[in-house]
């Protein structure tokens, strides 16, 4: 999809011709026309942050939609009330098999008509358009593309954070089989047979939404746009950093923000999977998947899910061919990214979660069962490259976490070169996700609820986003000098003290931690990746 609107001329009549000020009950409501609706959205008055909540930015992927790519909105008539928090898109959980099918169960229904964004930015209190448009930040939430929805990030948080100078844009997007990439018509014929995984189709629609509207709101500049995520959030940054050989058009971001990359297996469009959906004997078996009743689709959607090797993802990206070109590491390799500069963040334990951790295993048996590609050779490759990390679970953990994680993040940082800033989140236990709360903390103080180090943490992100580095602090803070990446393979380590003191300092990559890197990178076409 190409924007509809030249970038300048869209953004320079913005403020005078889309925005206007309305009277709700006694007090001033923002409201924004884009086009196809009009929106009305409310000032806290707490923090004087104008939201507008579950606006639709595609239309529903319903009915024939179904599988479908997103579809821009029909028109509506009179003002819509974006107030409240959008529908969830459908949930499941993850792999719970003791083996991995792809070597040889409770449903979550929610609504299928989720495609909604919220918008958060600094007001006035009245909604009065500011003189200066503000860089702006795309959170993409997490949740192993099966999971997780908009009400997980207040964009309050991050715009208080960024001393009021960023537009916050939450957006959701399709999960599970319904949300992994059967929308690709030059693929219909293996779409009609199975679930062939995730295409962020509706997430770029998203970017696009962006790119076109949010200067709409008097204040967002599209040409400062930075994506962020953690988890299959930051897959997805990943995803779209690769999407179209790197050559993306518009430019929808300049800045890329990781908390903990996932990079699970990728595997083509047309490759082995071992779960079929339904419909297989049906004539138009299209139209029979989208007559499924969404009860019986979210059964479909959990058992497919929940059959998965334990802590694994069945539905993930996949590579198509036409948006993701090829695998992601080939891409990242060759340099074919999207974006000027990159801030990843990893923690320190990040497979911890995603080991059955009461069974017993070693770690070559282990990278066997994880990769359906391995053979007895590079099992014992793995074993012999984590046989001196300390036990066997030491070692299972190290390689989940390590294999999945870690490793995508360094591939990334290698691929934006002299672009790039990486950071160790360290604070006990560093496992998956514990970073969270110190960026999103949603009204609840973080663990370690120390104001140096969350200053020190999380301004990097906003700094980041406003300038591309983050070192330009918004504030004072005690995070010291933080050279690229690519000076001596640094990092700025995040931890603590036993007495819960602050540790906010400079370290380096541990070379036999990029040495386990090097061979994950060289086996991709076995791992997926």
């Amino acid at each position: 999809m190409v924007s509809r609107y030249p970038l300048g001329r869209f953004c320079a009549t913005a403020a005078t011709v889309l925005w206007t000020v309305a009277l709700a009950s006694a007090q001033s409501a923002p409201t924004v026309d884009v086009g196809y609706a009009r929106y009305q959205g409310f000032v806290d008055g707490a923090t004087n942050i104008t939201q507008f909540l579950g606006i639709r930015y595609a239309a529903p992927p319903i009915g024939d939609l179904r599988f479908s790519a997103p579809q821009h909105p029909a028109n509506e008539t009179g003002l819509q009330l974006a107030t409240f928090q959008p529908n969830w898109c459908m949930q499941s959980g993850d792999g719970t098999s003791p083996t991995n099918p792809l070597r040889k169960r409770e449903a979550a229904l929610a609504p299928e008509d989720c495609l909604f964004l919220n918008v958060y930015y600094p007001s006035d209190g009245v909604g009065t358009p500011r003189r200066t448009l503000l860089p702006t930040v795309v959170w993409i939430h997490g949740g192993g593309y099966i999971a997780g929805a908009a009400i997980g990030a207040s964009g309050e948080d991050v715009v208080l954070r960024a001393n009021k100078g960023v537009v916050v844009v939450v957006i959701q997007y399709r999960l599970g089989v319904v949300g992994k990439s059967l929308a690709l018509q030059h693929h219909i014929r293996t779409i009609e047979l199975t679930i062939i995984g995730f295409l962020a189709v509706d997430q770029e629609f998203a970017l696009r939404w962006v790119n076109q509207h949010v200067c709409g709101f008097g204040v967002g500049d599209p040409s400062k746009v930075t994506i962020w995520g953690e988890s299959a959030g930051a897959g997805s940054v990943l995803q779209h950093v690769i999407a179209n050989g790197g050559q993306t058009k518009p430019q929808l971001f300049r800045g890329a923000i990781t908390s903990s990359t996932f990079l699970p297996s990728q595997y083509r469009y047309d490759d082995y999977f071992p779960e079929v959906l339904c419909c297989t004997s049906a004539k138009d078996s299209m139209a029979c998947l989208r007559a499924v009743d969404p009860s019986v689709l979210a059964t479909v959607n959990a058992n497919i899910n929940n059959a998965g090797f334990y802590g694994t993802f069945t539905t993930v990206p996949v590579v198509d061919g036409a948006f993701i070109t090829q695998r992601p590491t080939l891409s990242l390799l060759e340099g074919k990214v999207n974006g000027e500069a990159l801030l990843a963040v990893t923690n320190t334990f990040e497979g911890v979660d995603f080991v059955n951790q009461s069974v017993s295993t070693t770690a070559t048996q282990y990278s066997y069962d994880l990769f359906p590609g391995f053979s007895d050779i590079q099992s014992r490759i793995v074993g012999a490259l984590y046989g001196g990390l300390g036990t066997d679970s030491f070692q299972v953990n190290a390689i989940q976490g390590e294999s999945i994680f870690i490793c995508p993040t360094y591939y990334l940082l290698n691929a934006f070169r002299g672009r790039a800033f990486k950071g160790e989140f360290a604070v006990p236990p560093g496992l998956h996700s514990d970073d969270y709360a110190y960026y999103w903390p949603n009204g609840v103080a973080p663990p370690f609820n120390n104001t140096d180090f969350i200053d020190a943490f999380a301004q990097t992100f906003t700094s980041f986003i406003v300038n591309l580095d983050p070192n330009h602090k918004l504030a004072p803070t005690v995070l010291p000098k933080w050279n690229k990446y690519d000076v001596l393979n640094t990092e700025m380590l995040f931890n603590k003290t036993v007495n819960d003191q602050p540790v906010v300092r400079p370290t380096m990559t541990s070379n036999t931690l990029l040495e386990r890197c090097l061979f994950w990178e060289s086996v991709g076409s076995l791992t997926g990746q």
